[in-house]
C-alpha cells in the first residue's frame, strides 16, 4: 500500500515538473510560427483557408486572421511592451480591414488583468472593464 502512494507521489511530482517546463517551451516552439487552419466542406474535395495566427520572435501572437468564403472575415493585431508577454493593446478590423474597436489592457503586479478599456476607432472611450480576482 505504502509503495502504491509513494509511485503515485513520484508521478505527480513529475509532471508538476514537466507542465512547468511545458508553458515555457510552448513559447519556444512558436517563435516566428505561422499556423494556418484548412477546412473542406463535406461533399467537397477543395480545402479553404479558415484562419491564420502569427506569432513573433518571442512567441508572442502578434496576428490572428479569420477568413469567409468571401475572403477575410476579422483580423485581430496584438502589440506588447518591450519583451512582455502581457498584452499591451488589441486591434480588432472588420472583413474591409478597417480598424472596429481598440482594446488597451492594464495589469496588476502579479500580472493578472486589472482594466481593459475599449475605445472606438476615432479614438472615443467605449467602455471600461475592470477584472476582480477573489478565492473561495
Amino acid at each position: 500500500m505504502k509503495k502504491r502512494i509513494i509511485i503515485l507521489l513520484v508521478f505527480t511530482l513529475i509532471g508538476g515538473c514537466l507542465y512547468a517546463q511545458d508553458k515555457a517551451g510552448k513559447r519556444e516552439r512558436k517563435k516566428n510560427l505561422v499556423v494556418k487552419e484548412w477546412n473542406v466542406k463535406a461533399g467537397s474535395r477543395t480545402p479553404y483557408l479558415d484562419n491564420v495566427v502569427t506569432y513573433d520572435e518571442l512567441g508572442r501572437k502578434v496576428e490572428e486572421i479569420e477568413y469567409a468564403s468571401y475572403g477575410q472575415k476579422k483580423r485581430v493585431t496584438y502589440t506588447y511592451e518591450g519583451n512582455s508577454t502581457k498584452c499591451k493593446e488589441q486591434v480588432e478590423y472588420d472583413d474591409k480591414n478597417k480598424p472596429v474597436r481598440i482594446k488597451q489592457f492594464e495589469y496588476n503586479d502579479d500580472g493578472t488583468r486589472k482594466v481593459q478599456k475599449n475605445y472606438k476607432p476615432n479614438g472615443k472611450l467605449e467602455s471600461t472593464k475592470t477584472f476582480e480576482y477573489s478565492y473561495k
